[in-house]
């Protein structure tokens, strides 16, 4: 049985499951979906056509599904679609898709959004992500699985962040982030791999083979889509080779590496 509070302004055309809270003074708008065990603490706006799903919990004064803040939205259809048990925190603002982009903006399972977070119109989240307090995201940004971001960073718009990256505090993000990197600074470099996250999902003998391939990778000579094409050419069925070495040619935006700012973490346990 769902738990509504009296003050709460619901639509009549929202759709409510069972076992969800609403607290006081939320507003509930016409398209929103919430599914079971969904938990809106006070004070929550939830508009446009949203959908958050089950055991999802959202904190005081969160912003979900508003209109997009991008001139050229004029009210098309587009959705803000969110897993399964998430922690949103306070003042998190999250905006639906954009007819430019891809429609919708997506949020996977088992994210933490700290306070005061924004996620901006066409993002799209994986799992097991952690975005800390102050995260702004641009649009169309694509964040892998287990992704973590630290405090104040800010990441332009259309960037790429790989499964398993470490995103230091107070970062400036301009560039891709290929899979398992820790990047730092304004404009933030890739300053190593992430060796904590790293332990957590990969055997030992994968973590030494993706340290080999970065190695050859980040060599001054060649140039790093050169080494990364060479890389698929001769070890085509590895998959690591192929996750790593695809999202590098992939990229539109350029990757976020310069070989001064890698070296000088990497020497040291050489």
């Amino acid at each position: 049985m769902s738990k509504i509070a009296k003050t709460a302004i619901i639509s009549p055309k929202a759709e409510i499951n069972k076992g969800v809270e609403i607290g006081e003074f939320c507003v509930i708008g016409d398209g929103v979906k919430l599914d079971e065990g969904v938990k809106l603490h006070n004070n929550v706006t939830l508009q446009g056509h949203t959908f958050v799903g089950k055991n999802t919990e959202i904190f005081p004064f969160a912003v979900l599904g508003t209109q997009p803040q991008d001139l050229k939205y004029k009210g098309e259809y587009s959705e803000l679609i969110i897993g399964e048990d998430n922690l949103i925190r306070e003042f998190c603002m999250i905006n639906p898709g954009t007819e430019g982009g891809i429609k919708k903006t997506l949020i996977g399972d088992k994210n933490l959004l700290m306070a005061y977070v924004h996620v901006a119109h066409d993002c799209v989240i994986g799992s097991h992500c952690i975005l800390a307090n102050g995260v702004t995201l641009a649009g169309h940004i694509e964040i892998g699985d287990y992704v973590n971001i630290g405090g104040l960073t800010a990441i332009h718009q259309f960037v790429r962040i790989a499964k398993g990256c470490m995103i230091a505090g107070k970062s400036a993000l301009g560039k891709d982030v290929p899979p398992y990197c820790t990047v730092e600074g304004n404009r933030a470099f890739i300053r190593g791999l992430n060796r904590h996250r790293m332990r957590q999902l990969l055997e030992s003998k994968d973590i030494d083979f993706i340290y080999a391939l970065y190695k050859r990778l980040f060599r001054p000579i060649p140039s790093l889509r050169e080494s990364a094409k060479l890389e698929l050419e001769e070890h085509a069925n590895n998959p690591f080779v192929k996750e790593i070495c695809s999202f590098i040619l992939e990229s539109s935006r350029g990757v976020a590496y310069k070989s001064s700012e890698y070296s000088s973490e990497e020497k040291q346990e050489e």
